[in-house]
């Protein structure tokens, strides 16, 4: 059985059809409330561009959104059916607005690749298909849309899935694709089987997304990056989030920036004291000994599977996402976790074109595009490569002026 919850996001470019795809998996599947149908009714005669219910209007919230015509923030939508429950996102299709598709990706198990069947693979969607590559979204789900519009030929929905498999494999490691034609106007291979492609045998959208199973992350070891010491008589605790495994009374930890030991004697999760603790608990942390542990230091447990690396200098890919090129010797502060230090760019190693579909040497990154940095830090952070544990494999870069955030960048190498 599938795990019960599934996180997905709908990327790809602009009037792919992202917003009106969610909204038919949400109506068809009755997750729509009476005053949601009705508020959606009035807007779709407000917004709307034709009879009947537009259903993009039901993750596009923002007034903008609405008289524009497209997605600028990211929307996030909950429905469950039978088998499990979904978390939503719709992300923006403009060049523009990368940062946020960036922001609903990172946090997603699947990707369903939206593509228009009359445009195929356009610049957007490879950039897009590149990001979710970088952020090792485990699986990909094309949905060739409109194919209405081109009389649902299976020559043009295989020319398409041709083009999105060369785009990823030429960013790494490829994760579990597959493909569904559909048209999310009409329904067609939505929710439900359609009659209209009768060559394709496969299932809805909808089957496919209960059946993936994601692959659990590779346990690493219990780690806590330290939010902020609690303080009460004699009681000291550390607090913040556990991931990389579970962690258990009894357990020794080592500081990770001091290296200091010591072992776990009481651990409170959810106001209440326990014996164990897993991935994703806010917990506090209480230890036999007196450690001089603040925010930003990280607590490990002893003998992890992988150790993390100490390190004042990391190679990252990076999406940059203002105006402001990014060159060597700019500085910026650099977020990782719940420590934040200053970084200096020591290099800027090549950027990825998404028309050739490869990697180049370049002095400086622009807005919106992708590719390898060296960066320098002024304090080290505990890390790890983002193929080796995504929680600890990334940061974000903000402008110290500005307080904007300039990039978010994921771990190639640490200690580098």
């Amino acid at each position: 059985m599938p795990a019960t919850q599934l996180r997905v996001a709908t990327v790809g470019s602009v009037d792919d059809g992202k917003s009106t795809l969610l909204g038919r998996l949400l109506h068809d599947t009755t997750s729509i409330f009476e005053d949601q149908l009705a508020a959606l009714s009035r807007a779709s005669r407000r917004y709307g561009d034709g009879d009947g219910l537009h259903l993009a209007l039901l993750t596009d919230g923002l007034r903008a959104e609405r008289e524009q015509g497209i997605t600028i923030d990211v929307a996030y939508r909950y429905f469950a059916t039978p088998r499990r429950s979904f978390v939503l996102a719709d992300t923006p299709g403009h060049a523009q607005y990368t940062r946020n598709m960036v922001t609903g990706a990172s946090v997603s198990d699947v990707a369903i690749v939206l593509v228009d069947a009359r445009h195929g693979v356009v610049e957007q969607t490879r950039r897009h298909l590149a990001i979710a590559s970088l952020l090792r979204v485990g699986h990909v789900v094309v949905a060739v849309n409109k194919m209405d519009l081109v009389g649902w030929s299976q020559e043009r929905f295989d020319e398409i899935l041709l083009d999105v498999a060369e785009v990823l494999e030429r960013f790494g490691e490829r994760p579990a694709v597959q493909a569904v034609p559909v048209s999310a106007l009409l329904g067609d291979n939505v929710v439900a089987r359609s009659d209209a492609a009768p060559w394709y045998d496969g299932p809805p959208l909808l089957a496919i997304l209960e059946d993936i199973d994601p692959a659990p992350p590779a346990p690493v070891g219990a780690r806590i990056a330290v939010q902020w010491t609690i303080r009460a008589g004699d009681y000291r605790g550390y607090a913040g989030t556990l991931v990389g495994g579970p962690l258990r009374v009894g357990d020794s930890v080592v500081s990770a920036l001091t290296g200091l030991r010591s072992t776990v004697v009481r651990i409170e999760r959810n106001g209440e004291r326990a014996e164990l603790a897993g991935t994703g608990d806010a917990v506090a942390v209480e230890l036999a000994d007196d450690l001089d542990v603040g925010r930003g230091d990280t607590l490990v447990v002893d003998g992890a599977p992988v150790a993390p690396v100490v390190t004042s200098s990391v190679v990252a890919d990076v999406c940059w996402m203002v105006d402001r090129p990014l060159e060597p010797g700019a500085t910026y502060l650099a977020k990782h976790g719940t420590r934040t230090v200053r970084a200096t760019v020591e290099a800027v190693l090549d950027r990825i074109d998404l028309d050739a579909l490869d990697r180049r040497p370049v002095e400086r990154l622009g807005l919106n595009d992708i590719g390898g940095i060296k960066l320098t830090l002024a304090s080290p952070i505990v890390a790890d490569p983002y193929h080796v544990h995504r929680e600890t494999g990334h940061l974000v870069l903000v402008d110290e002026h500005t307080n904007a955030t300039a990039g978010a960048a994921v771990l190639r190498s640490v200690g580098a």
